[in-house]
């Protein structure tokens, strides 16, 4: 989950979907709650634990920060020198957890099918907007902790990208990298709050609505794609708060057009095979989850 967030266009919801964790991970994390703190004061820290799941979401959170961190300046790397790789690897992994999510509808029907439709033009829609450079005052840490994780849980929809809407990914990516740590803080703090918030909502909707939830879900992952294909030009350019030169508007091209365009090898096979790669090992995993 960890390696997956730090990638805009990825979501950690996707590979807790996949690995068959995501319906404990939603309720643990809503298990904080009024009734929660009262077992705390009567029953003391033993009964609250396991009231919340703590050995759980413990090594759930472990898992994540150490990836996270770990792979930080390694993700930053890939993008920068072989980022027509990387997605090719990512867009396969998104098709085949596509195909695994819509698996978990059991009845496509017109309510299913529409939510599956209203998914997958919401995600397209939010994968074409252009993103932005914020300032980074400290309290903006804050707040786009609390709205990336809405986005970090639901599988589709990527956090990386929303902190790239608000033109805070590069901020937060270099506090971590940087070891700000009181930065870095302020940020998983707003994730707290958010996740506190949201994932109640979205456990309401699976427990009340999980046929509608799922094909949701699933219409999201298939809109994302649009973000994830890797051969892409450039319609126009933004300088960030460092001096450097970053792509603000992209167009997908088919891998011809991206040579004749850009003057780069599109490297069609490697890409295709590499795609390919991604979609077996969601395959892999959900023979691992099945087990």
């Amino acid at each position: 989950m960890g390696a997956a967030d730090v990638v805009p266009g990825v979501s950690g919801g996707t590979i807790a979907f996949i690995t068959g964790i995501y319906t404990r991970f939603l309720h643990a994390l809503k298990s904080f709650d009024l009734e929660a703190l009262g077992i705390l004061q009567k029953s003391g820290l033993k009964a609250f634990w396991t009231h919340v799941d703590g050995a759980f979401l413990l090594t759930v959170f472990a898992g994540l920060i150490t990836s996270a961190v770990s792979l930080a300046k390694l993700i930053t790397y890939l993008l920068a020198n072989h980022q027509l790789l990387v997605w090719s690897f990512f867009f396969g992994l998104i098709v085949a957890s596509f195909v695994h999510v819509a698996k978990q509808v059991t009845h496509w029907r017109w309510p299913t099918v529409f939510s599956c439709i209203v998914g997958a033009v919401a995600a397209f829609a939010i994968t074409t907007i252009a993103p932005t450079e914020a300032q980074p005052h400290w309290w903006m840490f804050f707040i786009s902790g609390m709205i990336a994780i809405c986005a970090m849980i639901l599988p589709g929809i990527s956090g990386s990208f929303i902190l790239l809407l608000l033109g805070m990914y590069g901020h937060v990516l270099s506090a971590v990298t940087e070891k700000e740590l009181l930065l870095v803080g302020l940020f998983v703090m707003g994730c707290a709050v958010g996740l506190m918030i949201f994932s109640r909502f979205l456990s309401w909707l699976l427990d009340k609505y999980q046929q509608v939830t799922f094909s949701l879900l699933a219409g999201f992952l298939l809109g994302s794609l649009n973000l994830l294909w890797p051969w892409k030009t450039v319609l126009s350019t933004y300088t960030n708060s460092h001096g450097l030169e970053k792509p603000l508007l992209q167009q997908n091209v088919s891998p011809i057009e991206f040579a004749s365009v850009t003057g780069l090898a599109p490297q069609t096979g490697t890409c295709i095979a590499l795609a390919i790669a991604g979609l077996l090992l969601i395959l892999a995993l959900e023979k691992l989850t099945a087990k």
